[in-house]
């Protein structure tokens, strides 16, 4: 199977520098799986958190799966706990207790039929910062444009 993304956090790339990344597993019930699959979800706003020596998924948002029953249908925004290693959890409370590091999550995904989260150990962006990149994004997409001119009007 593909690791094709079935949600991604694009604002965490614009909020945060992602120092590293790392993948953990997350625990579903099957109609949160079926409704990944179709690609409901959302990581907007969502964070994770680190208790006792276990990770929480937490605000992530997975819609109910419209064909289940009444009964199946859990909470769309319910805390999901995240299957990682203990060397892994023991590094990342290290990281995490440094000022400004936080954990985000930036996408979905499955990796051989089980659901997977790419985490992101990330430090937060001032408001200058955030400016800044967008300029440097602006300036290579201008730099990128003058150069396919040149070169289109190379091949005439």
């Amino acid at each position: 199977m593909s690791n094709e993304p079935v949600c991604q956090n694009r604002k965490a790339y614009h909020d945060y520098f992602i120092e590293e990344t790392l993948e953990a597993g997350l625990i579903l019930t099957g109609t949160e799986v079926k409704s990944l699959r179709l690609g409901r979800a959302n990581l907007n706003d969502s964070y994770a958190r680190i208790k006792g020596e276990e990770v929480f998924l937490i605000n992530a948002h997975v819609s109910p799966y419209t064909q289940a029953d009444g009964f199946d249908k859990p909470d769309p925004e319910r805390t999901r706990k995240l299957l990682l290693h203990r060397k892994e959890i023991l590094r990342l409370i290290g990281k995490t207790r440094e000022k400004g590091f936080t954990l985000i999550p930036t996408k979905i995904y499955f990796k051989g039929g089980r659901a997977k989260v790419e985490l992101a150990l990330a430090r937060g962006k001032t408001l200058y910062d955030k400016r800044a990149t967008l300029k440097k994004k602006e300036a290579a997409r201008e730099l990128s444009r003058a150069f396919k001119g040149k070169k289109e009007q190379e091949k005439k």
